[in-house]
């Protein structure tokens, strides 16, 4: 554990997130008013739970992925921003119980990873659209002027439908982007708050809308209740020949199913940009499907994530001194 020592400190701040260089100079320029904690026990990913650390019962705010039996347990933690735009492992009763009982807040960075995750899933569209990964291995292999059937197996977004599980920041980005190609867009969650820009439904009218669907999109957080949500029910209710996304959590999906339906031909293609465990293992079947494209859980990925995220903080911390309503907060 360390501290900074700069005199006339606002409050605690406890951090067991491990910038690289330029990014801890941006984060470290944002809490210089602070009296800085780093944990014993840092980590520079977002998909691991943070480890025990007696040292944040001493914050007044928590910055990365705290252990969530210490959110409980630190009775002056009055706010915690994930590094993360997915919080499955806050999402708890007993942490909303804890936190509001001392007026106490839970933020997210899921306007760091909206834009990079909402443009990552368009880029699949288009290419699958347009052939580029069945191009792209004809190039590398033997090099066939394949064009008449490439042309054929072509074809437009324009007009098609999808159908987002989901309505946080990456699926109201994503709807943006869509905006141009005309396409009729409905998505799901939980509960409607009659402001969505698209036609919306609850999570149990899922099955109205799968079989409308020329896209399914899968944005949804990990957990109990969505493990395994699309599994052979749900991918048996959509049309036939569709295309799956899985950009959320790859608990969600059941991988078995998702091989079936590609070999039957009921979905024509999935990408997959998480999985269930990661690493995906080098031998699994999806691996090998020639209509399965995988990406190693890049979606949120950019040059200047570290620096955005650093930001991002700065911004939500200015917010917070002000006692104005802070960005992503769900607790």
């Amino acid at each position: 554990m360390s501290e900074n020592v700069n005199t006339n400190k606002r409050g605690i701040i406890w951090t067991n997130y491990k910038f690289p260089p330029a990014a801890e100079i941006l984060f470290n320029d944002a809490v210089a008013h602070y009296k800085l904690i780093t944990s014993a026990k840092m980590q520079a990913s977002n998909l691991v739970a943070g480890a025990s650390d007696p040292s944040i019962s001493e914050a007044d705010i928590a910055f990365g992925q705290p252990d969530p039996a210490a959110i409980i347990a630190s009775t002056k933690l009055k706010w915690v921003h994930l590094t993360s735009a997915g919080y499955d492992r806050y999402d708890r009763d007993d942490i909303r119980k804890a936190l509001s009982a001392r007026g106490g807040k839970l933020t997210t960075s899921s306007h760091v990873y909206d834009e990079p995750c909402a443009e990552h899933t368009l880029a699949f569209m288009l290419s699958l659209a347009r052939q580029l990964p069945q191009c792209l291995d004809t190039q590398r292999m033997d090099r066939a002027w394949i064009s008449a059937e490439r042309r054929m197996d072509s074809y437009l977004l324009n007009g098609q439908t999808v159908v987002i599980l989901s309505y946080g920041a990456i699926a109201c980005r994503l709807i943006e982007l869509l905006s141009p190609f005309d396409m009729k867009i409905y998505a799901v969650r939980r509960k409607i708050a009659g402001n969505e820009a698209v036609e919306t439904v609850t999570t149990d009218k899922m099955d109205d809308v799968l079989p409308l669907a020329d896209h399914v999109i899968n944005i949804l957080p990990g957990g109990a209740d969505t493990r395994n949500i699309i599994g052979e029910a749900k991918i048996s209710s959509m049309k036939r020949g569709a295309v799956y996304y899985s950009i959320g959590r790859g608990s969600t999906t059941d991988q078995d199913a998702l091989l079936a339906a590609l070999d039957s031909g009921q979905l024509r293609y999935a990408y997959l940009d998480v999985t269930d465990p990661e690493p995906l293992p080098t031998d699994h079947l999806l691996w090998s499907h020639p209509n399965c494209f995988i990406t190693p859980h890049t979606a949120g990925g950019s040059v200047d994530e570290f620096e955005r995220l650093a930001l991002h903080f700065q911004n939500n911390l200015r917010k917070y001194e002000a006692g104005e309503e802070m960005e992503n907060q769900v607790i």
